[in-house]
């Protein structure tokens, strides 16, 4: 379900990429190869993001990129981008069966219309969802009626795209995708779980640093997307708050199984649990369908606690995933000792890398 920001109709399939997953803490980026009808991931990097007042400049963000690219050690050039919740929009609408670039310039030309808000000078792109088995797009129309598609619609700022290509281009790499992080987890859980992905009604939480996303799937279909502003850093902060602890020591302990920090975790991880599940009833109140499942990524999903909890708050059973269990891994030393701990923290980066790869 690949959805570009740009020139992706037009590039071909690589057989090796770098994908960049650009976190507001720490950066995750991922090195697959193609190796006939095989994915490989050869290494991964998990790096300390800038730090920077304000706005991420092409230059701070340059020097980041060379970092990333001499960690994975690699000669490759070719590099996704996957954006932060904060730079992109990513919303399901309906639009006229016509094609990708006249949809783009539909959703330009009237914002208001099809996002709910005046965008601009930004820059779109659209994944139109394949009917489902079975479906008929004229059985609900009425004669003489251009046909509806559901189509996923992104966008982000022309000169945010801009900046990104310019340190993408400073950073000594070729630009090939810059997708929104958002899709990342459902592009890899596509791969990962086939028959959930296809068969089910589930939700993808990610539990990022500023922000946590939840995008909710039937039978393969992305029906709703929301962004919250609770991650993984207020939990942090509210639990070193509570416990009179510093903020190192308060996430040692919310990603550890510390029974005396039970109840402080549990206050802190409730909000969080409060807005995914008002997402969860929209979903089931809408399609008077239950979800199934709520998969969680992101480096908070290797708390026990948090885990336990936001089964508490929704209901439902709520488990880790791993993005990589669709690839065969060729990771050598500590690398491959980590990747099973750390695998939640990279899908972002590899569903960004299934874009172009």
């Amino acid at each position: 379900m690949a959805l570009p920001f740009w020139n992706g109709d037009f590039r071909k399939k690589r057989d090796q990429m770098i994908a960049v997953d650009l976190g507001s803490r720490t950066t995750k980026a991922v090195l697959l190869e193609r190796r006939g009808e095989v994915l490989v991931l050869t290494r991964y990097a998990l790096l300390d993001a800038p730090v920077y007042e304000g706005k991420l400049s092409p230059e701070l963000l340059a020097e980041h990129l060379r970092t990333v690219a001499g960690t994975l050690d690699t000669k490759i050039k070719f590099v996704t981008l996957a954006i932060g919740l904060d730079d992109a929009v990513v919303r399901q609408v309906e639009l006229p069966q016509i094609p990708k670039d006249e949809m783009r310039m539909v959703v330009k030309n009237n914002t208001k219309g099809y996002l709910q808000q005046d965008l601009p000078r930004y820059v779109f792109d659209c994944h139109i969802f394949p009917p489902k088995p079975g479906a008929n797009l004229n059985e609900t129309q009425k004669p003489g009626v251009i046909p509806k598609l559901k189509v996923l619609v992104a966008g982000a700022k022309e000169q945010s795209i801009a900046e990104f290509l310019t340190a993408i281009k400073e950073a000594g790499l070729v630009a090939d995708h810059i997708v929104p992080g958002l899709i990342g987890p459902v592009n890899a859980f596509e791969m990962a779980m086939p028959q959930a992905f296809a068969n089910e009604s589930v939700a993808l939480v990610d539990i990022g640093f500023k922000h946590s996303s939840i995008c909710i799937l039937d039978q393969g279909e992305l029906i709703l997307s929301r962004v919250v502003s609770i991650g993984g850093d207020r939990l942090t902060a509210g639990l070193a708050d509570t416990m009179k602890i510093t903020y190192g020591e308060a996430e040692g302990i919310k990603v550890g199984t510390a029974l005396e920090a039970k109840s402080s975790i549990e206050n802190q991880v409730v909000p969080l649990g409060r807005e995914l599940r008002a997402s969860l009833d929209f979903f089931e109140n809408q399609y008077d369908k239950p979800i199934t499942q709520v998969y969680i990524s992101g480096g908070s999903a290797r708390s026990e606690l948090i885990m336990e909890t936001l089964h508490s708050q929704l209901v439902v059973e709520c488990k880790t995933w791993s993005p990589t269990t669709f690839l065969q891994l060729a990771l050598s030393g500590q690398q491959a000792v980590d990747i099973e701990q750390v695998s939640p923290q990279l899908a972002v980066a590899i569903g960004a890398a299934l874009a172009a790869i």
